[in-house]
């Protein structure tokens, strides 16, 4: 019969929210460009690996092992799983075993009142009990059930958490590294560059020997070339300011990676990318799994709610021994027992049961408000993220073909310059268009390279990594 009863479980049950889930992708597959996005397929969950860069997967590696942020995340769902343990526990008998001493003195007035005391009887005595006592709540309309079923999904909602912690880190980790390896292209660039704004110096000197250049002439190439090399300091700045920001992602003191991470080319990107279906989206990505999860809790955490209108039982029982001398308390004729159910009815609470029923529906709607704002966030970062990596990829094929003509007409007005047909201002503005255009060039790349990965992020794919260490 109490099992039956025990079944009984009150308030609202959870049921999956159908968030909207298109059957394709808004935009057409994109074509004409070097890195394809394709509509289907399967989301890599080891995306940094198809870069083709040893050092960048080791570094994601270790950033599983090693990263704070996600070691403070794991203990945050050992102390859930703790708290659903403990809201177990609630449903369970519990047993206590007391052991008493008490020396006790009664007022002789207060003693004649009750009892005629025998000529010359004590007013102080010894007191020993040993007792255990036992009790279990009936859970007969759930409110125990219904709490470890909230702390279940909150526990299901910190694991979540813990896997979005995972993906920005190791998002923010390949961004990181792909704006450094674009830094360090830069800053070779400009070395480049100055080396060329020497042959220019050198050219000027020599055609000043020659009677053809003027002092205007020297001057503006030396400061041209002064110019260049200004460009080199705060390059090497970002450089140690990014290895730094990895080397914290790594859990790693500043300076750490300096050494691992020189300078290196540019990681190219796949050539197709895959970004899976619309209809796995919501369960790919740990922040919508997450909002399910707090869901799930806010609806359980109603129905302990409307569980506390009901009647408490709770089944109490205490067998032990009681006496005046101790060697008495260990003898069986002194024992006693108590055993009987306890029922605790709620009549008047002050408003309190019914505000908070109302505080917790009040959360679960919200809660299902914030699933749904999730969730068309998360087509909105698709979205944009396909857009971007696309777009990108069409201005690098353009700052491409405007790097090609910059050299063209670099080499054209040195030669042109030698032959006395322009002055050095030509030999000027075509050095720097072309060292303006080549960094935009690397800039592009890196672009790319950032796309990519905010676009990897954005299908929720990577944080599975975190299971595995």
């Amino acid at each position: 019969m109490l099992a039956v009863l025990a079944g009984c479980t009150v308030g609202p049950d959870f049921h999956r929210p159908e968030g909207y889930s298109p059957n394709r992708w808004w935009r057409p597959a994109p074509d004409a460009v070097g890195s394809r996005p394709t509509f289907g397929g399967t989301v890599d969950a080891a995306w940094w690996t198809r870069f083709g860069d040893p050092e960048l997967s080791s570094l994601v590696e270790r950033l599983a092992r090693q990263n704070l942020d996600l070691q403070a995340a794991a203990e945050r769902v050992s102390q859930g799983r703790a708290q659903r343990r403990i809201a177990a526990s609630q449903g369970l008998p519990t047993l206590d075993a007391n052991s008493l001493y008490n020396r006790v003195r009664t007022a002789p007035p207060l003693l004649t009142a009750l009892v005629v005391p025998a000529p010359g009887a004590p007013t102080s005595f010894d007191f020993y009990e040993n007792d255990l006592s036992s009790s279990w709540e009936i859970d007969l309309f759930g409110r125990v059930r219904r709490a470890v079923e909230a702390q279940r999904a909150n526990t299901e909602a910190a694991i979540e958490a813990r896997h979005a912690i995972a993906l920005m880190a190791i998002s923010d980790l390949a961004q990181d590294y792909m704006q450094l390896r674009g830094t360090q292209a830069t800053e070779a660039i400009t070395v480049e560059s100055l080396a060329d704004a020497d042959r220019n110096v050198q050219l000027v000197r020599d055609q000043f020997a020659q009677g053809t250049a003027t002092t205007l002439d020297i001057a503006n190439a030396e400061a041209q070339r002064a110019t260049i090399a200004a460009n080199l300091p705060p390059l090497r700045a970002t450089e140690a300011s990014l290895v730094n920001a990895m080397g914290y992602l790594l859990g790693e003191p500043p300076g750490a990676l300096h050494g691992e991470l020189g300078p290196a080319g540019q990681p190219p990107v796949p050539p197709v990318v895959p970004i899976g279906l619309p209809a796995e989206l919501a369960r790919r990505r740990p922040d919508v799994r997450e909002a399910e999860a707090r869901l799930h809790a806010a609806t359980a955490e109603t129905g302990v709610a409307v569980a506390d209108f009901y009647p408490d039982i709770r089944l109490t029982g205490q067998i032990g021994t009681q006496a005046l001398q101790f060697p008495q308390v260990f003898n069986l004729s002194s024992g006693y027992y108590m055993v009987g159910p306890t029922v605790d009815v709620p009549i008047f609470e002050g408003g309190r049961l019914r505000a908070t029923l109302h505080l917790r529906r009040s959360q679960q709607r919200e809660a299902a408000i914030t699933y749904r704002s999730t969730v068309l966030q998360a087509w909105q970062d698709v979205d944009n993220a396909l857009t971007a990596y696309v777009e990108a990829q069409h201005r690098r094929d353009s700052v491409a073909d405007a790097v090609e003509q910059s050299r063209v007409a670099l080499d054209a007005s040195r030669q042109r310059y030698r032959q006395g047909a322009v002055d050095f201002l030509n030999v000027l503005a075509a050095q720097n268009a072309l060292l303006q255009n080549r960094s935009t060039l690397a800039n592009s790349d890196t672009q790319i390279e950032t796309d990519l990965v905010a676009l990897y992020r954005a299908l929720g794919g990577g944080w599975e990594i975190a299971d595995r260490n």
